[in-house]
């Protein structure tokens, strides 16, 4: 792994250690000038920062970013809903949300681009086969949802979003070309969406309940619709 990489993966380890490590805090705490401390202890009780709490590991986070940066193919074993397999892919890039850590990847499998869970990767090492790596140099994580996707059937999907709906795509990574926030605070999707993540907006959607209503595509309504017949069969 080059030495850039190696800075970038020790410096996002120490960023995400430092806002979630108490310790942490009270060690900067205590190297601050005696004023700014004072000023501190004034405001400690008036501000509050809650992230989620995991209990997910993700401990192949440095190859896959050796993997994005060097351009390599990476072996993995991942856990999914028919169980674990084993999947090669080759790494965009490496991104923290609500607490988990995501990876954005080609999928040699699939032949299409996917999001990876990294806390569901039973494994990973670098490819030793002769998997050919695609060129992904001109791929990242600030153009993936756009350059990634020119491949693949793209369909629009629009939702209206009441306050506390926006309040909760706010958090979501992919929300950020598509989220339109009105003046008074409700807000919309707008955007083209590969029509082989359906499942995933379905599923997300459901969560909002009745926060969302989603007005196209059809075939999104459609899952949505069948989901929710699924859930209440567990109930009949």
């Amino acid at each position: 792994m080059n030495s850039y990489a190696e800075f970038i993966y020790d410096q996002t380890k120490r960023w995400a250690e430092v806002t979630e490590s108490s310790a942490a805090l009270n060690k900067f705490y205590y190297y601050m000038p005696s004023d700014v401390r004072d000023r501190i202890d004034q405001m400690k009780n008036r501000f509050d920062l809650v992230t989620p709490t995991r209990q997910m590991e993700s401990p192949f986070l440095k190859i896959l970013l050796e993997g994005a940066v060097d351009q390599k193919v990476i072996l993995i074993a991942y856990e999914a809903q028919a169980g674990v397999s084993d999947r090669h892919i080759q790494p965009i890039g490496i991104y923290a949300s609500n607490g988990l850590w995501y990876c954005p990847a080609y999928c040699f499998l699939r032949k299409d681009f996917r999001v990876f869970r990294c806390d569901r990767m039973h494994a990973a090492q670098i490819d030793t086969s002769e998997t050919e790596p695609v060129d992904l140099r001109d791929i990242h994580l600030g153009n993936r949802e756009t350059v990634g996707h020119m491949e693949q059937a793209m369909i629009p999907m629009s939702a209206y979003l009441t306050k506390e709906g926006v309040t909760a795509c706010e958090s979501e990574v992919w929300s950020f070309s598509k989220l339109r926030i009105h003046e008074n605070g409700t807000g919309s999707l707008n955007g083209a969406i590969p029509k082989s993540d359906i499942p995933f907006y379905a599923k997300f959607f459901i969560g909002l309940g009745n926060d969302v209503k989603v007005e196209q595509p059809q075939e999104l309504i459609e899952t949505i619709k069948r989901m929710l017949h699924e859930i209440l069969a567990n109930y009949g």
